[in-house]
């Protein structure tokens, strides 16, 4: 890493660096239900399958119902190298998100309220598997119950101090408030967003990479990231400024092309590579995804390495 990047973090020397982490997807699993037929989804666990796929050691921290939808969301789970073992399965039904789409392409969504991962609850299980974590990431639409919220910031706020703590914005709708995000970032040290996003974080005069600037040195922030679709990203730290070029696609479906790019980069960060690489690698994996169908396709063996051993 660059001089002074997670000046504050205390990380682990480089030899348990090298090894797999333990990353935690903590948040909504839900499925979106086309007139066609229902698609497994929700942001930290397209995070979650993508970091399995990179070589991480994966649980997801969440809760489905006790129905068809939530027995095929864990077996969905398990097949991609992620644990359910923290999956709880409350007496509400798994989430669900109608997606209609009218004869001009525009997509219209309704989240079915009051649902599982609604109502997730910290345990003492939760508090143990949170003190072993090296990287979880969250989210606000999981946060839109109180009783997830709280159940949300205990597990991050249980994480080790040199755990990556990563906030990956993921507005929806209405279910945010200006309260859920500044929270969430006084537990995060890393931020990733897009470009849509940032008025909502940071309201204001100047540029989105000076506001984002801002953002970081108000919340002593080790990392922003700014993803800017086909444009690339941005990085942002203490000390530097990064732009990423875009890498070329035929673009066939967006959806999980940003949980790639934050997967990429968790596990970059992990392993000690230069920003400088990052970047372009987990642009590249965001790439990829858009180019396929579906917010989780399985991964050619050159991106599954995408990092390989390097460290610098």
């Amino acid at each position: 890493m660059p001089d002074g990047f997670l000046t504050d973090v205390r990380w682990r020397n480089h030899s348990l660096a090298m090894s797999a982490p333990l990353v935690v997807g903590l948040g909504e699993i839900l499925w979106d239900v086309f007139p066609d037929g229902a698609k497994f989804g929700g942001a930290p666990a397209n995070f979650a399958v993508h970091c399995a796929a990179l070589g991480a050691d994966v649980s997801m921290v969440s809760a489905v119902g006790q129905d068809q939808l939530g027995d095929r969301a864990i077996e969905g789970l398990r097949s991609r190298n992620v644990s359910t073992d923290f999956v709880q399965q409350p007496d509400f039904p798994t989430g669900t998100v109608d997606v209609q789409v009218d004869s001009g392409g525009h997509a219209s969504y309704v989240f079915a309220p009051n649902t599982a991962w609604d109502n997730l609850v910290f345990t003492d299980e939760l508090r143990a598997q949170a003190e072993r974590t090296d990287v979880v990431c969250f989210g606000s639409l999981g946060q839109r119950s109180p009783s997830s919220r709280m159940t949300i910031c205990k597990f991050v706020e249980a994480t080790r101090k040199d755990a990556l703590r990563i906030f990956d914005v993921n507005l929806r709708q209405n279910f945010y408030s200006d309260e859920v995000i500044r929270l969430s970032l006084e537990i995060s040290n890393v931020l990733k967003l897009n470009d849509e996003e940032v008025d909502t974080v940071r309201r204001g005069d100047g540029s989105q990479i000076e506001r984002l600037k801002d953002v970081r040195e108000k919340f002593e922030l080790q990392l922003v990231a700014l993803t800017r679709g086909e444009d690339g990203a941005v990085l942002i730290t203490e000390s530097e400024v990064i732009e990423c070029a875009g890498v070329p696609t035929e673009v066939v479906d967006t959806v999980g092309a940003g949980d790639a790019f934050t997967a990429a980069l968790a596990m970059g960060l992990f392993g000690d590579v230069p920003l400088r690489k990052i970047g372009p690698r987990a642009s590249e994996l965001a790439s990829y995804v858009c180019s396929q169908k579906g917010a989780t396709p399985e991964l050619p063996d050159e991106l599954k390495s995408l990092f390989g051993s390097e460290n610098g």
